[in-house]
């Protein structure tokens, strides 16, 4: 088996060896939002049912009015939290329908679950579950940006939620706590994005880190693109949809800039995806 590795501090993946099969096309009445969620590992002090309970509200924030196009989705996701490692997709080849996620969080760190599980279940909708789904450079960057927005939308989605209607009794209050761990990561995004030039722009970020990121595509390596992501979802939520066309062509993201974003445009019209999210980092990026 080997882990795909979603790596802030060190900013790449450890891939252990795996035999791998050709991914396929899921066509199933099961989608990434409803799919069964099991547990595994070994939780410490945080109750299964309680971890549950506060992924099924981040899976629900993420998710909700979102437009799930990809034709390979799981059937089942599982969720393992092994302490002291790192979070990531284990990619294996048996169950072959199950996503696998794994997290690493002390007792009823509720925050930290519920971020590193939307970053985890960002690369589930953005097909990177399967046994093929190696990361790859140099346009691994876009996806590790991408799915870190993604979790952080959904955090601020998931406050809002639990304020009013929190999963455990007499716990609205925490919602401030989540808010408050977002905005931290928010805030510390947006100073990457700039370095420093205030005035920065994401082709300027790219075109300064553009030689790293052909090197190392992790999300510490994509922190300065982060904030960007996160406005263009929260500004137009229909583009999430067009992070389930990632990665259905041969190469994913191992392939040029140019060509990664006219593979993902083409791929956002065999599925009936808006496509605007490719065609936007097109024109951010200055890509022909």
């Amino acid at each position: 088996m080997r882990r795909r590795h979603f790596l802030f501090l060190l900013g790449g993946s450890l891939l252990l060896p795996l035999k791998t099969t050709p991914a396929w096309p899921i066509c199933n009445s099961v989608s990434v939002l409803d799919a069964p969620l099991e547990l595994e590992g070994k939780w410490g002090g945080s109750a299964p049912s309680d971890a549950a309970a506060v992924m099924e509200r981040m899976r629900t924030a993420c998710l909700a009015g979102v437009a799930l196009v990809s034709d390979r989705q799981p059937d089942r996701l599982r969720v393992d939290n092994h302490a002291g490692t790192l979070p990531s997709i284990w990619l294996h080849s048996q169950p072959p329908r199950t996503g696998w996620i794994i997290v690493s969080i002390g007792t009823r760190d509720w925050c930290k679950l519920a971020y590193q599980f939307g970053h985890e279940l960002g690369h589930v909708l953005c097909n990177s579950w399967q046994s093929d789904a190696k990361p790859q450079t140099p346009c691994q960057w876009i996806e590790e940006a991408l799915v870190e927005a993604f979790s952080l939308r959904g955090l601020g989605l998931l406050a809002d939620a639990w304020e009013h209607a929190p999963p455990f009794p007499r716990d609205a209050a925490f919602a401030d706590a989540i808010r408050n761990y977002r905005e931290k990561m928010v805030v510390d995004y947006r100073a990457a994005s700039k370095e420093q030039d205030e005035t920065a722009s994401l082709r300027t970020w790219f075109n300064r880190h553009e030689a790293s990121l052909h090197v190392n595509g992790g999300v510490k390596a994509a922190a300065g693109a982060v904030s960007t992501m996160l406005d263009l979802l929260e500004s137009d939520a229909t583009m999430i949809a067009d992070l389930g066309a990632l990665n259905r062509w041969p190469g994913r993201s191992g392939v040029a800039l140019h060509h990664y974003l006219n593979l993902w445009e083409k791929s956002c019209a065999e599925l009936k995806a808006p496509g605007r999210l490719p065609v936007r980092l097109r024109n951010l990026l200055a890509q022909q």
